[in-house]
């Protein structure tokens, strides 16, 4: 598959999803920038927003599996790997897959499960598979994650820790749609004998790690790959940070980069591809210091002064 083929078939992807889901046009973009890109995405919004119709609307339109897991405090992580279950018949444990075996899976309000229990999806999230009872198994390709927190309530619940924040490609808010879309919302609860709104295959699932390919042939000059350096280590130097980006999230802003290339119809990376991924693919990576939690220092402020602070480089497509 080349370029403009995969920009079209993303093009037909965003309309089905924004069919179903009343949203921002730039927030969708930014969940397809985690397939298209192999990460996994983390939502912090309130509840009623649309969150899972969006997760579903995802799969639907991309014709991959779905699967849902509300996590709850008693939630083990058999729950969500599976387990080795006794079969009388043959006298052997035969593994049965637990809900994470899916294309698409929707980790709902994954902070009020334990820390164990969300740890159980790190293997999975970072290598493709999971491992019970020593067995490794491996997951569906391609396989994405799209987990959602509340932000407001903090009670029962449980931060996730910085290894696993890393394992999310980008973190986005999906917000209150505006007014006409939330005059949409009634029209369609007017008829409460219509169908929940559903969105029909407009991919194959096979063409979907085709797609993901095409990013590998996105052109990033040199001068934008030093840009993109430049800003994860700005990020470890500023005095509010304890923690600045990894080179994981260094390699993920590139990553997603060239995927907002592929979505906006180009071959080549430009220096706003960059800066539009910046917010979302760092915000959540930084480890603010006492000092800075303790005057309520906002993460996306100090991503604001950072690229304020990092040159900005001056390439052409052709170089």
């Amino acid at each position: 598959m080349d370029q403009p083929t995969a920009t079209q078939r993303c093009e037909r992807v965003l309309d089905a999803v924004g069919s179903a889901v009343i949203a921002d046009r730039e927030f969708l973009e930014t969940v397809l920038t985690g397939v298209l890109a192999r990460g996994h995405v983390l939502l912090e919004d309130v509840p009623g927003t649309g969150k899972t119709l969006t997760a579903r609307s995802f799969a639907d339109a991309l014709g991959l599996s779905f699967s849902r897991i509300q996590f709850t405090p008693d939630l083990l992580p058999a729950d969500i790997t599976g387990s080795n279950v006794y079969d009388e018949g043959t006298g052997d444990f035969e593994f049965s897959p637990g809900p994470v075996f899916a294309n698409v899976v929707l980790a709902d309000e994954i902070n009020r499960a334990p820390p164990k229990t969300q740890a159980a999806l790190l293997e999975a999230m970072g290598e493709g598979q999971v491992t019970v009872d020593g067995t490794t198994h491996d997951l569906p390709d391609p396989f994405f994650v799209l987990a959602t927190q509340n932000p407001v309530e903090q009670e029962g619940t449980f931060g996730l820790p910085e290894a696993q924040r890393d394992r999310f490609i980008v973190k986005t808010q999906m917000g209150y749609p505006d007014e006409a879309g939330e005059r949409e919302l009634l029209d369609r609860r007017a008829d409460r004998t219509a169908k929940a709104p559903s969105v029909d295959p407009v991919v194959q699932g096979r063409e979907v790690a085709q797609i993901q390919r095409v990013l590998e042939s996105v052109r990033v000059d040199a001068k934008l790959r030093d840009y993109v350096v430049a800003l994860g280590r700005a990020t470890r130097e500023d005095d509010r940070v304890a923690v600045g980006v990894s080179p994981r999230g260094v390699q993920r802003l590139f990553e997603a980069s060239r995927a907002v290339a592929v979505v906006a119809g180009r071959d080549y990376v430009a220096p706003d591809d960059v800066k539009r991924t910046v917010e979302p693919t760092f915000t959540h990576r930084l480890v603010p210091t006492d000092e800075a939690s303790v005057r309520g220092v906002d993460r996306r402020e100090i991503v604001a002064d950072v690229l304020d602070r990092v040159e900005v480089p001056a390439v052409t497509p052709t170089q």
